[in-house]
């Protein structure tokens, strides 16, 4: 639902203003989105683009439903993630893209357990270079 809502200007505008005042905050947050170091926090002193193939990011949105007790159908939940992609990728207002100052960790063969370790050690040693 955001990806639709995020094509919207006036929208968009409102909710990037509302996520850098949140930002601004101290000691300082932690903010996830597609567009959080391109457009929303351009300036962080840390950026991670988090990534994983759609075809890993379908399946483990299938496995999360299938875990709730729902039913699922893959192909239409990986065709739901093309769609998305294309999508934000494309929009003429902030089109997602990892900010060229960004570590890029591509999660597709890890397990959480192994991106949140490479997320932190990443972020535990730029916190240290920035100190």
């Amino acid at each position: 639902a955001a990806s639709k809502i995020a094509v919207m200007p006036a929208v968009r505008r409102a909710l990037v203003e509302a996520q850098r005042r949140f930002a601004a905050k101290t000691p300082g947050t932690v903010l996830d989105g597609r567009d959080i170091g391109t457009v929303v926090c351009p300036d962080a002193p840390v950026k991670l683009y988090v990534t994983a193939s759609p075809e890993v990011r379908a399946r483990r949105r299938y496995d999360e439903i299938l875990g709730k007790g729902a039913t699922a159908d893959f192909d239409a939940i990986f065709e739901d993630v093309k769609r998305r992609d294309d999508r934000d990728m494309n929009r003429a207002d902030s089109p997602m893209k990892p900010a060229v100052d960004a570590h890029l960790l591509d999660t597709s063969e890890m397990s959480i357990e192994a991106a949140f370790q490479a997320a932190k050690s990443f972020i535990d040693a730029a916190l240290d270079r920035n100190a």
